[in-house]
């Protein structure tokens, strides 16, 4: 089996795991609130508070604000998830430089295994929390591929390679939600299986589904994967040549040695900003869409599902298809240029959703869906294509190095978390204080911005 094969079926079990939980979290907010809301000074009850003191800064006229506080607390727990692989994910990166991507990625999987263990057994706000931080401590597995990927992929195919990251993306985002879904709504007691005084989250159903799946992938990854690092295949090198040989001018690749190691890092840290402010709106419009879906249509969880799996079915297909072909003639940035501009149009779409009248918008909400689409297939693999580009001269990618691939790729992953930690704060904010018109129209506008940006990196 190849190194390929094996990582995508690694992201397939550790991606499918992810996304399980995503639709639980205002569920396992209110579960915990019925359990823990007459302790006024508990941590949930002060979290609560915390959120509606800070929704109180806003103006709005339209939302259930108990709701909304339940969901926007669930959007804290994402945020605090992104927040800790902020921080945590070069140093993942740096030790999978110096101690080799398979021992530093099974590690990980411990800590994975771990935070489900303990959501299993999760009665309480504070362990619950205790969970998610431990697994956004340890959450690996997607940069750690990615590194992979670039270690046994040449140059000229590494675009088509890490496509498969953003394929088993959208595969998983397609399966898993729905599947969270139905436990939110079907929930399993496991109390009257149990022995006197033991007790298990009302969730623990997809807590386990999520433990075996994790413990699945982790014997997967210690049987199948081999040691990758500074790995340099026979078909790299002559890649390497052959580009060298047909090139007359710089290009972002190994294969052209006229490329300077400061233009490479100076592509670097472009690649990074870009990833960074492209989530910051793409993430904060992707969790206030259920806002606008309540607020006009009055969608329920079935609904926004249907939605979602949408998207994640159509960029599937392009991830599959379009984005793995077309960016090796295009190059990657100007195919990140083009899902952002893809992203603006989606913008200014559901912008205009509440003036149009109650025939219309059901069916435009649609057509921005398909552009967003588009988006999710094209911005993030083009964007972390082109930053692993610029680590492949082999003199500079020694431990220690700015340009290592473990080091490197997880500081652009970093970026990227840190954009989704803020994202959807800041996105709630403008949205209850000036409304979905004006949030998604500045995010459009800030997008094409971006896309306009993007041309210095396409040169």
């Amino acid at each position: 089996m190849s190194v390929k094969t094996v990582i995508f079926l690694s992201l397939i079990l550790d991606l499918f795991a992810f996304t399980i939980p995503l639709p639980l979290f205002p569920r396992i907010v209110e579960w915990y609130t019925q359990r823990e809301a007459h302790d006024k000074t508990g941590l949930l009850s002060r979290s609560l508070q915390a959120v509606s003191f800070l929704r109180s800064f806003f103006r709005s006229s339209k939302l259930d604000t108990k709701r909304w506080d339940v969901v926007l607390l669930g959007g804290f727990m994402g945020s605090l998830f992104s927040a800790l692989q902020f921080l945590v994910s070069p140093h993942i990166g740096s030790l999978s430089d110096k101690y080799g991507r398979k021992p530093v990625l099974l590690v990980t999987m411990i800590g994975n295994i771990l935070s489900a263990l303990i959501w299993v057994q999760s009665t309480s706000w504070s362990s619950y929390l205790l969970s998610r931080a431990v697994g956004g401590l340890s959450e690996g597995n997607v940069q750690l591929a990615i590194a992979i990927l670039s270690d046994v992929t040449p140059a000229e195919t590494r675009s088509r390679s890490l496509a498969l990251v953003g394929l088993a993306f959208s595969i998983c985002f397609c399966i898993g939600p729905p599947i969270g879904a139905y436990f939110s709504m079907h929930p399993f007691q496991f109390q009257s299986y149990l022995r006197e005084g033991w007790e298990l989250n009302i969730y623990a159903t997809p807590a386990l589904v999520t433990l075996v799946l994790l413990v699945v992938e982790t014997l997967f990854l210690a049987f199948a994967l081999p040691e990758t690092r500074a790995r340099v295949t026979s078909e790299a090198i002559q890649s390497t040549e052959k580009d060298a040989k047909a090139s007359k001018k710089p290009s972002a690749t190994k294969g052209n040695p006229v490329l300077s190691r400061l233009h490479r890092l100076s592509v670097l840290k472009q690649a990074r900003g870009m990833h960074f402010n492209f989530l910051l709106a793409f993430s904060g419009v992707e969790f206030t869409l259920t806002f606008l879906t309540y607020d006009l249509f009055d969608w329920n969880n079935a609904k926004n599902g249907r939605l979602l799996a949408i998207v994640g079915i159509m960029s599937a297909l392009l991830q599959g298809g379009y984005t793995r072909t077309a960016t090796r003639k295009i190059g990657e940035g100007v195919m990140a240029r083009r899902g952002m501009i893809s992203c603006a149009i989606s913008f200014l779409l559901l912008a205009s959703l509440p003036s149009l009248d109650a025939i219309w918008a059901p069916r435009v909400i649609y057509v921005a869906a398909a552009f967003l689409a588009f988006t999710s297939a094209t911005v993030v693999s083009s964007l972390t294509a082109l930053a692993s580009l610029q680590c492949d001269d082999d003199a500079s990618t020694s431990e220690g190095s700015a340009l290592a691939k473990g080091k490197a790729l997880g500081q652009f992953r970093s970026s990227g978390q840190l954009g989704r930690a803020i994202g959807p704060l800041l996105s709630c904010a403008m949205y209850w204080t000036f409304g979905p018109s004006v949030t998604y129209s500045t995010a459009a506008a800030a997008m094409m911005a971006l896309a306009v940006s993007m041309r210095q990196l396409t040169k």
